[in-house]
């Protein structure tokens, strides 16, 4: 069980092709977002400023077209330095590890010594992508060398985003799940955890000891 889990709820989200959450989505999302004051949203591309402003809006506008709408928001990235992002992340009611390169995520959260401060954050922390990736405790890398590597330890479920059958990666997710277990995603699935409390929307997939099964709640709950 993970001890460092402090958030009101933590959320993976696998990704959105249509850029809309799901009714499932926002069930849970208003139940657990009664103040929205501020969302605070950490970049995965931290060189982009200007996407990243655009996708600071763009995922906003999903939260405000189900009225949940946040008063203000920001993006952290490579403009922003140590001390205002440490002080976005402890005023967030909200924070959202957007999508992209899970590595070049991880290097500035840690850059910008916010790997403590989301562990001990009580925000409702979400992540989509890269980004659910690396609430996880490893991230499993699946490109030239496979390997997994330590992320943030939000949660021990380790994802990968935006499965589909036949893909050019199962074989691969199949080969490391032999050492450790995989939650394939497809998309506009998402995993909430709540205390010791985790449940499954949408369509997953169990990798493990080099087999692929179904996911459960209960099975979720063993991973936790």
């Amino acid at each position: 069980m993970n001890t460092h889990r402090n958030a009101r709820m933590i959320g993976l989200f696998s990704g959105f092709p249509e850029h809309h959450f799901t009714d499932a989505h926002v069930e849970v999302l208003r139940a657990n977002l009664p103040k929205r004051g501020s969302i605070v949203m950490i970049s995965a591309d931290p060189e982009n400023s200007a996407q990243n402003d655009d996708d600071r809006d763009g995922m906003h506008e999903m939260f405000a077209e189900r009225g949940l709408g946040f008063a203000k928001r920001h993006v952290i990235d490579r403009r922003t330095d140590a001390a205002e992002a440490v002080n976005l992340v402890r005023e967030a009611d909200c924070i959202w590890l957007m999508g992209g390169e899970s590595t070049l995520q991880l290097q500035l959260i840690r850059d910008l010594g916010l790997d403590t401060e989301l562990r001990e954050s009580k925000a409702v922390i979400l992540g989509v992508s890269a980004g659910s990736m690396n609430l996880g405790r490893t991230v499993a890398y699946l490109w030239d060398d496979p390997h997994f590597y330590e992320a943030l330890g939000l949660t021990n479920i380790t994802i990968k985003a935006h499965y589909e059958e036949g893909e050019w990666f199962v074989p691969r997710l199949l080969e490391m799940s032999k050492t450790h277990p995989i939650v394939a995603m497809e998309d506009l699935s998402a995993i909430f955890v709540k205390g010791d409390d985790v449940w499954k929307v949408g369509e997953m997939h169990l990798f493990d000891k080099g087999e692929i099964g179904p996911v459960t709640d209960e099975k979720l709950k063993e991973l936790l």
